[in-house]
């Protein structure tokens, strides 16, 4: 058994309202910059959606993941050594710009600087921040929010095949959640296995997968291996960026910028010790429908004296120790079990992990006039949720219901437990047994998912810079703040923007006016402002 440590996560889909407030701060402190324009490191996604990119969980097209092959043996969907090799200048499994979206701004020039007049009323057209020239808006990073698209688009959520006849797209009957995503952060992650240059690594002491700023080379074999699709190109730089799980403030033991932000408060991070030596057994399970339960058997009891004495060996400070025992996370996947990976047939053992929502199911039971807190009644009106469990089975389980069902009776449980013991009523155990468990260990959950507080949600342990000396983001040496780094400081707008069009030359400017002579632009070394000649394909004139 080779104990190590992994900060992870926990979110509560029955109290996201989909206000989108972690997706802008998460914007705002990593993604501010020119190039990383379409680039959204966590994002907020409609279900039923076809998500951002747009179908990032068809598999068949885009080849992310691991597969088991006859033998037994992981590889990468997409191919392993020779055929990265032979596809290294030309990588067909990629997202197009239209996938994600074409990023915009507005000609505001046209409205501020327009003179007075009388006839036509000035309008600000949307211009392109690639090209700088206007565009028309066909699709965006939200485009599904509040089932906007979905009537439009109902048959490409790759999650409702094979259960269109459990999902009626009628107004009137029709269902919707939401999804907050970031990177997984997995144990097995296929961007590090992917990258042909090395550069995106799994950091030992607390799991959280980086890419190396100064090692990538822009080859993008990590697009194509990232199942979820959350590693993106900085055509600005020729870098790929990945949300970082916020390390500058994990390391001072303050929560990710999207939990601290979180208005409905669903989000929880703490610290689980996994035995590393059985994540490859445990990603190579046969059924794809037994991986959820590889996987949490793998997290580690850290009350256990033989894993504390793996945990001491492997030189994991004591206070860290100590944060895996109070972790609220480790609570909600391990002693409460309603916690689940998000598609873990991908075999990449995310990190990242969710409770899935219940809140439609006392709709349905008002609506039919009997006490929709009633434990019985709650339990029979499972099954006839607006929100099938086949498509929450999709999303969290491979496609197992019976683990969905069982969570969302837990959790159904634990609301008719608390109305009883809220209105002064005597509690009744027979709920609690009834989902496998004792009162006292429900009270226990409702106070973690209701009432916890800040301490509560998120237990971090502050990192220990005698013995990870090369933690990123330590004293002044940030690789943020490096040369051709990502960079966090905000240049001025219209140079930030690129709403400056191609004739705005700076010294950083590669495809301006003082661009020495034969150097070919390339994504290498565009700035991201104008058409460079060459760049692009020309449009085609005139006829055949």
């Amino acid at each position: 058994m080779r104990v190590m440590a992994q900060m992870s996560m926990v979110m509560n889909l029955d109290k996201c309202i989909g206000c989108h407030t972690c997706s802008v701060t998460c914007k705002q402190a990593w993604t501010n910059r020119s190039g990383t324009e379409y680039i959204w490191f966590n994002n907020v996604e409609t279900r039923p959606g076809q998500g951002y990119p747009r179908g990032y969980e068809d598999q068949e097209k885009w080849k992310g993941g691991w597969e088991l092959t006859s033998s037994g043996r992981l590889t990468p969907k997409a191919g392993g050594r020779v055929k990265k090799l032979l596809q290294l200048f030309s990588n067909p499994r990629l997202p197009g710009i239209e996938d994600y979206y074409e990023p915009w701004t507005y000609e505001y020039d046209n409205l501020l600087n327009a003179p007075a007049q009388q006839e036509n009323i000035p309008t600000a057209p949307p211009k392109s921040l690639i090209t700088g020239e206007r565009t028309q808006i066909q699709w965006s990073g939200n485009w599904d929010d509040d089932l906007g698209g979905t009537y439009l688009h109902k048959d490409k959520d790759p999650m409702l095949k094979g259960i269109e006849d459990k999902v009626q797209f009628e107004f009137d009957q029709t269902f919707m959640f939401y999804l907050p995503r970031i990177c997984e952060h997995c144990l097995n992650p296929t961007c590090v296995a992917s990258c042909p240059s090395g550069a995106i690594y799994k950091r030992e002491e607390d799991g959280i997968v980086l890419v190396d700023q100064d090692g990538c080379r822009g080859w993008r074999m990590c697009i194509t291996g990232c199942p979820y699709k959350k590693i993106y190109f900085n055509h600005r730089t020729g870098k790929a960026e990945k949300c970082t799980f916020c390390y500058p403030r994990i390391e001072q033991g303050e929560p990710t910028v999207c939990a601290e932000t979180c208005v409905g408060r669903l989000r929880y991070i703490g610290l689980v010790l996994y035995d590393a030596d059985r994540v490859t057994e445990a990603a190579s399970t046969r059924d794809e429908k037994e991986l959820y339960r590889a996987q949490r058997d793998i997290i580690l009891d850290p009350h256990d004296p033989e894993v504390i004495a793996g945990a001491k060996a492997a030189g994991i400070p004591h206070d860290w120790l100590l944060a895996a025992q109070k972790s609220p996370t480790y609570k909600l996947i391990k002693d409460y079990e309603v916690a689940l990976p998000l598609h873990p047939e991908y075999r990449t053992m995310p990190m990242v992990w969710y409770i899935p929502p219940l809140s439609p199911v006392v709709d349905v039971v008002r609506d039919t006039g009997y006490d929709a807190e009633d434990a019985e009644n709650l339990f029979a009106a499972i099954d006839a949720l607006r929100i099938p469990v086949e498509y929450l089975a999709n999303l969290f389980t491979a496609g197992d219901v019976p683990t969905v069902e069982r969570v969302l009776y837990r959790m159904a449980a634990m609301r008719s437990y608390m109305r009883d013991i809220n209105l002064g009523n005597e509690p009744r155990e027979g709920i609690a047994n009834a989902v496998g468990m004792d009162g006292e260990t429900m009270q226990e959950m409702y106070r973690l998912l209701a009432i916890a507080k800040y301490e509560d949600r998120y237990v971090i342990p502050v990192g220990h810079h005698e013995s990870a000396h090369d933690l990123e983001g330590v004293g002044t040496d940030c690789p943020l703040n490096a040369p051709g780094g990502p960079g966090m400081s905000m240049s001025l707008p219209e140079e930030s923007l690129g709403m400056s069009g191609p004739g705005y030359a700076t010294k950083r400017q590669q495809n301006g006016p003082d661009r020495p002579e034969g150097v070919r632009i390339n994504l290498l070394n565009w700035d991201g402002r104008g058409r460079p000649d060459g760049l692009f394909p020309e449009p085609a004139t005139g006829g055949a």
